[in-house]
Parts: C-alpha cells; structure tokens; sequence
C-alpha cells in the first residue's frame, strides 16, 4: 500500500490489541460475552492477510479478575499466533490484572507486585510498557519513582523513537477512571523521542494530542466488548459489538494509527493493488468525472478485504 507514495518508506508495523478481559474457566464475561472466541477470530483473520507485524502490543485488562487460568489461557491462545506470523509479543497491565499471576504467567516472573515496567527494543523502535494501575482502583497513576525511572530511560534516544504503552491513556475523561496526574507525565515526556502513546481502558477508539506536548494518544477499542457512545447522557452502555484492534505504521516522519473491526461483514467490492493502480490510470488518462465500475461484490472478511490495501507491513 505505502511503496512508492510521496511519504518516507515504512519503518515499521505494530498490531495494538486491548481488554481481551478473559474470565476463569468456562465461564462468559459478564454471562454473555465470549471474550477467547473474539480473540481467536481476530487472529483468524488476521491471519488470512499475510501481513508481518513486528510485535503485537496488549495494553491491559488482560485477565477481567487477574485469574490465573485466564493468564494461561491467554498466553497459550497468543503465542502461537505470535510465533505464525513472526511477531514479538508485549504484555501490559491494566487495572482488572492483578500483578503476581500476570508476572507468574505471563512474564515467567516472580518479581510479585512490583510495578510492571518494561522496556522493549524492536529492531531500532522502543516501546516502553508502563504500568498505570492502582491496585483495587480503576483509575490510573505514574509514580514518582516509574516518573524517574521513566526519565532515566528517555535520556537516550533510541534510533527510531519511542512508543509508550500504557492502560490509562492520557486524554479527558469522566474523573472516575482517568489517568490522574497527567501533568507530571507531560513533563517526563516533553523534548523527548516519544512519538506515540498507546493506550486502552476505555473500549472504544478515539485518538487525540497528549496536551502541549503534542505527542498523539492512540486508544484501541476492546477484544471483548465496546462501550457505546451513543447512549444517552448519564449512561454507560456496554455492547457485544464493535470490537477492534489497531494497527500502527511507523513510517521515518510520523506515526498512522487505523481502526479495524473484528467480525465478518458483506463486501461493496474487493479489487487488487494492481488493479487499483490501473483504475487510478484510466480516470487519470480519460478525465471522466466517474471512475470505472468496480468488480461485482465477493464475500470476504473484513481484516481480509483490508490485507491487500492497507495491513500490510
């Protein structure tokens, strides 16, 4: 999709997944929603796309009650898929994990409750996963020893910048679940490499600049289920649709985030890179103030109808 456009080369490709909240056992997350099913069918077809990310970047709410058997069965479903299509996997806690057992099970860690800050070098870009949780409160907090930790590290560019993840995404919010503090964040991350935040807890996308900083904030919506924001004021509507995930192009001079449902859905019409490229050709040769007809309709996924133009890395 990107060679050969006016913009610098594709440096590289991050798939952003959030909120697969996936209960103990066999059990439905909230009686209703199969939290593995929707996971498994984003890597189905995900997979059909061809597309190579580097790594596959979870920020939080993992587990909806830090279970153990969630953790394995998460980290079982996950790696496989990860390893299929060449991808490093990064785990980041969300205010539903619970540190021990996301250490134990998905770290190999024994590090217990200790804040889960972690820095990860893919292939130039770094991605800093930071641990925002207050543990038995839904709303988020960088401590001042991670703010110090975080400096540290930032002192020292890395080749192609950084990413931060985080599960509490600095943007305005109800106060009842937000990132508190977020001015002493803004002054860690200010003239530093930082090109991204990404961030989830709030189960739906929306996107925005992390205040003067001017650094863009990325929230992926949820694996599991999707808040509604068309519900009337005063109401918070949870849905079993809408799902998504993100992906992340990082190209030499700026960063493109894009919304991708899961789900299958009927197609408008599928054509190929070529044939776009020949359509593109024929309205540029002919002025004609339509474009020409387009393939009948084939029923495709929508991760599939998208491979071809837009996933791939």
């Amino acid at each position: 999709m990107f060679a050969g456009t006016q913009h610098p080369d594709l440096e590289h490709f991050i798939l952003h997944i959030s909120d697969t909240h996936f209960v103990g056992g066999a059990d439905l997350l909230h009686g209703k929603v199969d939290s593995d099913a929707n996971l498994k069918r984003l890597f189905r077809d995900f997979a059909e796309t061809k597309a190579r990310p580097e790594a596959i970047v979870f920020t939080g709410d993992l587990a909806d009650t830090g279970d153990a058997d969630a953790y394995r069965r998460l980290r079982a479903l996950v790696e496989p898929a990860a390893e299929a299509i060449g991808a490093r996997v990064i785990w980041v806690m969300g205010n539903h994990d619970i540190r021990t057992p996301f250490r134990r099970h998905l770290l190999d860690s024994d590090a217990g409750e200790q804040s889960v800050d972690l820095v990860h070098e893919i292939n130039g870009l770094r991605i800093i996963a930071l641990d925002s949780t207050v543990p038995g409160h839904h709303h988020g907090v960088i401590t001042g020893a991670q703010l110090s930790w975080l400096g540290d590290v930032l002192a020292t560019p890395a080749p192609h910048g950084t990413l931060i993840a985080l599960h509490h995404p600095p943007v305005p919010g109800s106060g009842l679940f937000d990132l508190n503090d977020q001015e002493a964040l803004a002054g860690v991350l200010r003239d530093t490499d930082v090109r991204a935040i990404l961030g989830g807890h709030l189960h739906f996308n929306t996107f925005g600049t992390f205040g003067d900083t001017g650094i863009p904030v990325s929230v992926a919506s949820a694996t599991c289920y999707s808040l509604d924001n068309a519900a009337p004021a005063g109401i918070m509507r949870g849905r079993d649709g809408a799902q998504g995930f993100n992906l992340v192009h990082v190209f030499g001079d700026r960063v493109m985030h894009s919304a991708v449902p899961i789900g299958e859905f009927s197609s408008v019409y599928e054509v190929t890179e070529e044939q776009m490229r020949l359509l593109a050709t024929d309205l540029a040769a002919t002025g004609a103030p339509e474009p020409p007809a387009l393939p009948e309709p084939a029923a495709i996924s929508p991760s599939a109808q998208g491979s071809r133009l837009r996933l791939g890395s």
